[in-house]
């Protein structure tokens, strides 16, 4: 059973007790869109970046399930048309729980199916890159990537996201919506 987590919420903190086992039809020519992500900071940044690219793309008429990656069961992932995955970056690349569930699937088991990745991390010359490795896996699989990475930056003691941040972030829903429906 699915269990839709509502995109806009004032508590980012993802349902302990949900798992997504299959999407609901899609309506019309639009596309079925999951975006699964880990976050790790008290903040929940990656989150953020996450519920922001699920608003857009909704407003924009898909229909889209955004969801932490430990909520997703695997079977589903068939299911949809299109997946955003995405991580903070930690040690210069993705978590672990975003790569686990990615590696839990089978090479070219998504053949022609759409994906995009994105991650959080520090801008800095050697903070790593998030978003490289989850698209890697992806192509792996088998999917075939829309866009590039979004790449989102943190900063401060408290790690948050740094001003302009989720503007970039609706700005690359906007295009990925274009991509996905010309």
């Amino acid at each position: 059973m699915l269990r839709r987590t509502s995109i806009v919420t004032n508590d980012l903190a993802p349902s302990k007790n949900s798992k997504a086992s299959r999407p609901t039809q899609s309506r019309g020519n639009h596309l079925k869109i999951l975006v699964t992500y880990d976050t790790a900071s008290v903040n929940r940044n990656t989150e953020k970046v996450a519920k922001t690219v699920g608003e857009v793309l909704k407003e924009k008429g898909f229909e889209v399930d955004c969801l932490y990656v430990k909520e997703v069961e695997a079977a589903s992932v068939k299911n949809y048309d299109c997946i955003l995955a995405g991580s903070p970056t930690q040690w210069h690349k993705a978590t672990g729980p975003i790569m686990q569930f990615l590696d839990t699937f089978s090479k070219d088991e998504f053949s022609g199916k759409l994906a995009a990745a994105f991650d959080t991390q520090i801008q800095a010359p050697l903070s790593g890159n998030a978003a490289k490795g989850i698209e890697k896996k992806l192509k792996k699989l088998g999917f075939k990537i829309v866009m590039p990475p979004l790449v989102t930056y943190v900063e401060g003691k408290e790690i948050h996201l740094k001003e302009g941040e989720l503007e970039k972030t609706k700005k690359y829903a906007e295009d990925l919506a274009k991509a996905l429906h010309p």
